[in-house]
């Protein structure tokens, strides 16, 4: 069974195929980062337009790379939220009207599920249950997970998402968009223990995050500083080391609490090297990440997901309608 995968729920449009017997046949993924660089940030209806541009194009560009017709295809999934409401009506307009021409199924994809099941894309995937580590520009999550569709919320990050502080720090510091991935080049430059941030959150019971003191803590920093390029790689090691910190401790309290001991992080922010590195030293954890370029949104995690979903189901309908929705929590979803 082929499941073409769409993924278009912010600034990055992801195609990809995914076969059940095969594994992964193929995938692209166009970038909107150039396009919105001039902003600072992403701006919605332009990151729409670009998907209305990209989506078809991406589409029969893996169809061909995958030498797959479209009359092979089995059924479409389509990320349907949360994201930018714009962005995914783009995508389920295509992928459900595709799958309606075609006389297929199309699965509605929770993008943050597609997250957390794309460990489960490589090689030696870790095996359920266990807890997964969601970290993104838009979400910051703890969850016990006992299957596909079986997940409880353990914790949530009750304002800033982690991304969202990289990102928001970042542009506070005066650095280039996309700004997460840049104070992190940044804070490999800095001097270990010159500035000492607080780990929000840490000194209290729960698994909830905060993370807009930091980056209020990080906006004080800089401004009285000397504002040198040393003051700037200092502040960048102390914020990213406090916020690695501060996720280690609460995937310890949750692997603690859940009596379990598989750890699977999954979103953009999972990429970070500092927090790979601190969280492979959690003791009696067996930690597991996608691959970096599957890290960011795409749309192989959006065709694994709708294929896991579809094999667990008993029968599959052609679709008659379709929907977005863009805030959609995790906890909602229920076992295929």
């Amino acid at each position: 069974m082929r499941v073409l995968g769409i993924e278009s729920s912010c600034d990055e449009t992801g195609i990809a195929i995914y076969d059940t017997e095969k594994g992964l046949l193929g995938h692209a993924l166009y970038s909107q980062i150039a396009l919105h660089a001039e902003y600072g940030g992403v701006v919605p209806e332009l990151a729409s337009r670009d998907h209305i541009r990209k989506t078809l194009p991406l589409i029969d560009e893996v169809l061909l790379e995958t030498n797959t017709s479209r009359a092979e295809i089995d059924a479409v999934a389509c990320t349907a939220g949360p994201g930018l409401v714009g962005a995914l009506l783009v995508g389920t307009s295509i992928g459900h009207s595709l799958a309606w021409a075609l006389n297929i199924p199309a699965l509605a994809i929770n993008h943050m599920e597609g997250h957390l099941l794309s460990p489960l894309l490589e090689e030696n995937p870790p095996a359920f249950p266990f807890v997964s580590l969601l970290v993104s520009g838009g979400h910051t999550l703890l969850v016990e997970v006992q299957g596909v569709g079986r997940y409880t919320l353990l914790g949530e990050s009750l304002d800033d998402a982690v991304g969202e502080a990289f990102d928001k720090t970042a542009k506070m510091l005066g650095l280039a968009y996309p700004g997460g991935p840049v104070l992190a080049a940044l804070a490999e430059q800095g001097i270990a223990g010159r500035f000492v941030f607080p780990k929000p959150m840490t000194n209290r019971p729960g698994l909830d995050f905060s993370f807009s003191g930091l980056k209020t803590f990080a906006m004080n920093t800089w401004k009285e500083s000397g504002h040198t390029d040393q003051d700037k790689a200092d502040i960048a090691l102390a914020f990213q080391t406090a916020v690695t910190e501060t996720l280690a401790i609460k995937c310890r309290r949750a692997l603690k609490e859940t009596r379990l001991k598989t750890l699977v992080v999954a979103g953009g922010v999972s990429a970070n090297k500092a927090l790979r590195k601190r969280l492979d030293t959690l003791a009696d954890t067996k930690v597991y990440y996608p691959r970096p370029e599957f890290c960011s949104d795409n749309g192989a995690m959006i065709a694994f997901a709708g294929a896991m979903r579809l094999l667990k189901q008993k029968s599959a309908q052609p679709v008659t309608r379709f929907s977005a929705r863009p805030r959609w929590a995790l906890d909602e979803l229920t076992p295929p």
